[in-house]
């Protein structure tokens, strides 16, 4: 199992330590490290401002929204950070939900998910592979388009870069079960959200069959302390956070995903409280148990514990969010 640092999207401005915990993942001997974005930073400029700064590690984003950009667009930055890296860069694509891609990017969510999915990732295959011009007659996706108020005149093109590598890795991140079996077909790997070792029965049906190679790179904070109650509340504040207000009270991908894991009455709890305006109190509410298990946090040797768990199911990659040079290092010497 390869280990990864996820550094996630900037809060309110850039963190200046993320750049040192990069060079530092990467002189531990961690394979990756992950940007992303939500509605503030985007993914690919940090990205290319660590690859600028490191010479090995690999370059992931987990995720960019499929709706920022045209797949031509994603595929555009793809490309172009790949041979600036000189061949680190894998391109982790999220379609997000209605609220954000309507509330934050004015358009519309697909009717149909799957099918936006798989098209946007066909045209980014297509400029990769440059076997000629990009032509999709796609229901959400059309090159040349060919909507009613276009001019018609649209010609189909293939890109004047040549990319460095027809195989960039593509991952999607998926939350529900046919999304995620989707994945398993069209995408060289999976970003789960919330992974728990104990729960790998959750997806066992949408992961049979893995394609020889398919990356499950799940993210998880760490964070070694003596005090579990205490290194679990960022991650009860991430979940009560996204739980309650990445989503509407009748749509939200993850408090159903939560319910699928066993904790259908906490999600919707958090989701109450979260929307009455009791964040706090959401927080609060948000079970230790699942907080836990999630993550890695507590002393050196409770983490070695857990740690076991999670390479004995079919993760390949996993992507540690970790505060601290001190964190980074006890994981990559626990993963020797």
């Amino acid at each position: 199992m390869r280990l990864g640092l996820a550094l996630g999207y900037w809060g309110r401005c850039p963190d200046p330590a993320d750049l040192e915990l990069a060079r530092e993942a990467e002189r531990l001997g961690y394979d990756s490290v992950w940007t992303a974005e939500a509605w503030g930073s985007d993914a690919f400029t940090p990205l290319t401002w660590i690859a600028a700064h490191t010479s090995r590690i690999r370059l992931g984003t987990a995720v960019v929204q499929m709706a920022a950009r045209s797949p031509t667009a994603t595929a555009m930055h793809a490309l172009t950070l790949d041979h600036l890296s000189g061949g680190r860069m894998m391109l982790g694509l999220g379609l997000s939900g209605p609220q954000v891609v309507e509330g934050w990017y004015g358009r519309p969510f697909p009717a149909s998910p799957l099918t936006a999915t798989r098209e946007y990732v066909d045209v980014v295959r297509q400029v990769l592979a440059r076997e000629g011009p990009v032509e999709l007659a796609g229901r959400f996706h059309s090159h040349p388009y060919a909507g009613p108020d276009g001019t018609g005149t649209g010609k189909p093109l293939k890109p004047i870069t040549h990319p460095l590598r027809a195989d960039l890795p593509v991952l999607l991140g998926a939350e529900g079960p046919k999304n995620i079996a989707q994945t398993t077909r069209i995408a060289d790997g999976w970003l789960p959200l919330y992974w728990s070792p104990l729960r790998t029965n959750v997806y066992e049906a949408s992961l049979t069959g893995l394609p020889e190679g398919f990356t499950v790179a799940p993210m998880a904070r760490a964070r070694v302390c003596d005090d579990v109650a205490e290194g679990l509340l960022p991650v009860k504040a991430m979940l009560g956070f996204y739980i309650g207000g990445m989503g509407h009270a009748a749509r939200n991908f993850h408090a159903d995903l939560m319910a699928r894991m066993g904790f259908e009455e906490e999600a919707r709890r958090v989701q109450e409280l979260f929307l009455a305006g009791r964040r706090e109190e959401a927080v609060l509410a948000v079970p230790d148990t699942f907080a836990d298990e999630i993550s890695l946090v507590g002393p050196r040797e409770r983490i070695a514990e857990r740690l076991e768990l999670w390479r004995k199911g079919p993760v390949t990659d996993l992507l540690v969010t970790a505060p601290d040079r001190r964190t980074l290092r006890v994981l990559a010497e626990l993963n020797a």
